[in-house]
């Protein structure tokens, strides 16, 4: 009889530890990342693919992800073919997945989509995030203001939406503080990712006399472009600095890993929040990275001040008085811009060369 209990007991033990065995196999996140780009961008889609690889690491979460997804109605399949997989957060990684993302989450309740500001409509299931790239642009246009010796600064830009606008806006701004005699034409590729295009368009702009190239590209083409003809450049994306070690000065540069990790421990703890998240310096969403030797130490000293103004906030870049291409005042002095006004940037401060983001 007691060798009877005693059996029991293990069958009963040994059941309990499988179950538990079981439920921890089904805590694992199973978390899926849609990509713009390739991973070998170096740039916008590497950022996101260190913040996968950090979830696989400190969350134990498996991870799939897909490149060069193109923002059409393909993200849409791979969308529905994650979830039919199991793989029921999806982090969709550009703009442009927006309106098909939505149209997914409807479909499927259970599933949590997190995808790229500014938030064209919101369902209960869908959140997007983006950071306030525009401080970061201003802090490299105060690099790029002081390093210019020909005056004349030239930024290769991607689409024309409203959050790179802003970009090019707060570079131009940064420059103009500490040089307002400089001139910034702005060349528009409408890719994310085209690198001989991006090349070209630097190189254009450096034969027309810049000698600081800035850009809101996934590749460092520009940057390169910048180094093959003994001129300067600003990164983007990512930290560059290894493409062009003797042109880069300093860039922009994505860490989504915190705010991904975030999102996955609330989704695993049955919290999700459905809003238009946005990061910034505050919260290092938006980093900066290394200066080269060559920027003298009160630019560096100026733009660590800058930083940490505007992380506090009392530092505001879009204070009137501003006026676009035209010469029309947009926004009067003495007031500062909201973010919702930010994101609404379909136009070019006065000063700035180039095509208007609207123009086709």
């Amino acid at each position: 009889m007691r060798r009877g209990i005693g059996v029991l007991v293990t069958v009963v033990v040994l059941s309990l530890l499988a179950g538990l065995g079981a439920n921890a196999a089904q805590a694992r996140p199973r978390v899926a990342f849609i990509y713009v780009g390739p991973i070998g961008d170096a740039g916008w889609t590497f950022q996101h693919d260190q913040a996968r690889r950090h979830l696989a690491a400190t969350l134990n979460a498996d991870t799939r992800y897909v490149e060069s997804v193109p923002e059409t109605a393909e993200v849409a399949r791979v969308m529905e073919q994650f979830i039919r997989q199991g793989y029921t957060t999806i982090f969709a990684t550009a703009f442009g997945y927006q309106n098909f993302g939505l149209e997914v989450a409807r479909r499927h309740p259970q599933a949590r989509i997190i995808g790229i500001g500014p938030a064209i409509g919101l369902a209960p299931n869908v959140k997007t995030i983006y950071g306030r790239i525009w401080e970061g642009r201003y802090l490299t246009g105060i690099v790029a203001g002081r390093m210019t010796r020909t005056n004349t600064i030239g930024f290769v830009a991607a689409h024309p939406i409203t959050t790179v606008v802003a970009g090019v806006n707060a570079f131009a701004l940064g420059v103009w503080s500490v040089n307002p005699n400089a001139r910034i034409r702005v060349v528009w590729t409408r890719t994310w990712y085209d690198p001989p295009k991006e090349k070209a368009a630097a190189k254009a702009l450096l034969d027309a006399g810049a000698d600081v190239v800035a850009q809101h590209q996934d590749t460092p083409s520009a940057l390169q472009a910048a180094a093959e003809a003994g001129k300067m450049g600003v990164g983007s994306e990512s930290n560059m600095q290894r493409f062009a070690p003797g042109a880069y000065l300093t860039g922009t540069i994505w860490d989504w890993r915190e705010v991904d990790a975030a999102i996955v421990r609330g989704i695993m703890a049955g919290q999700f929040t459905s809003e238009d998240y946005y990061g910034g310096l505050a919260d290092k969403m938006v980093t900066l990275g290394p200066m080269h030797a060559r920027v003298p130490a009160d630019t560096v000293r100026l733009v660590e001040q800058r930083r940490d103004e505007i992380a506090r906030g009392t530092f505001q870049i879009f204070r009137g008085p501003l006026a676009d291409q035209s010469g029309r005042e947009r926004l009067p002095a003495g007031k500062t811009m909201t973010l919702k006004e930010i994101l609404a940037f379909d136009w070019l401060l006065r000063g700035i060369e180039g095509q208007a983001p609207t123009s086709r």
